[in-house]
């Protein structure tokens, strides 16, 4: 991608998507953080933040931010309602030409956000990645290699701030890889999207699967996608939830409870795979 091209903001609006519980000592430097961000790429955008039934400071603490940056619309869920619940939410209240979404404790490394923009005129999706592409001619030994690079401890410690949750990440990767057959590099990360199309899907996920979800309906409808760098960032306050063990037991309900819907039923409706224009090895920054 020529840097020319780099130097004006990107000339479509973007909305960036966001869902906090209970996030009072994130929520104000991560919107700071955002709206700085995307004041730098675009003309045109705004930031929707879902307060999933907090009960600390957070709803407050972003209120205040809104009075000085009115891009920020906020809504907030009765009560908590989880992530499967608020991603299709604030999909659904998107009013911008791109959409994306970046976790409060601000876990990937979007410092180049104006290059992975541009990469929308050429691509459908474009898909944030955490790993280097696994270099092995020999075809029936690249899922072997592949998943003896992903369970690395190199890789572990990159992929996440312990090594527990990168192997639950590393599993729920090889998990969904291997049953929805969907060839993408990484399901959790930064995706973007073009909203119209994002809002004509049917979201059936009610936990973290609701993610991947999108992607996986993404190729499944044609659509290309263009694996980019993006790094993970351990968080450094507060505490996550993504890996709790209700959290997990619920995506692996919804992902063998789609699995049997979508491929097993053939429920899912015609497919027509989409391409995957793979992260290249000099592209690589993790």
């Amino acid at each position: 991608m020529q840097d020319e091209k780099l130097k004006g903001k990107f000339d479509y609006s973007v909305s960036l998507l966001c869902w906090a519980y209970n996030e009072e000592l994130n929520i104000y430097e991560y919107l700071e953080k955002a709206a700085s961000l995307l004041n730098s790429a675009v003309n045109d955008y705004e930031i929707v933040l879902i307060d999933d039934g907090s009960t600390d400071g957070t709803f407050d603490i972003a209120a205040k931010f809104q009075k000085t940056n009115p891009r920020l619309n906020i809504f907030k869920n009765e009560r908590n309602l989880n992530v499967g619940v608020s991603i299709p939410r604030a999909i659904s209240l998107a009013s911008k030409d791109y959409l994306f979404w970046q976790t409060v404790d601000w876990s990937y490394d979007i410092s180049n956000l104006r290059r992975f923009l541009e990469y929308l005129r050429e691509y459908d999706v474009v898909q944030g990645v955490r790993r280097r592409p696994v270099a092995v001619k020999a075809e029936t030994l690249k899922p072997i290699a592949g998943l003896m690079k992903l369970l690395g401890m190199k890789h572990l410690t990159k992929r996440s701030d312990t090594v527990r949750k990168a192997v639950i990440s590393v599993v729920n990767y090889v998990v969904i890889r291997t049953l929805f057959r969907v060839p993408v590099s990484d399901f959790q990360n930064v995706t973007f999207y073009p909203t119209k199309w994002l809002q004509t899907i049917t979201h059936e996920a009610k936990s973290a699967f609701a993610n991947p979800e999108c992607l996986i309906k993404a190729y499944w409808q044609g659509k290309s996608i263009k694996e980019v760098p993006i790094s993970f960032i351990p968080r450094s306050k507060g505490k996550g939830r993504g890996t709790r063990y209700t959290a997990v037991f619920s995506a692996i309900k919804d992902i063998l409870r789609l699995w049997f819907v979508w491929v097993v039923l053939g429920k899912r409706g015609v497919v027509t795979k989409g391409k995957v224009y793979r992260l290249a090895p000099k592209e690589s920054q993790v």
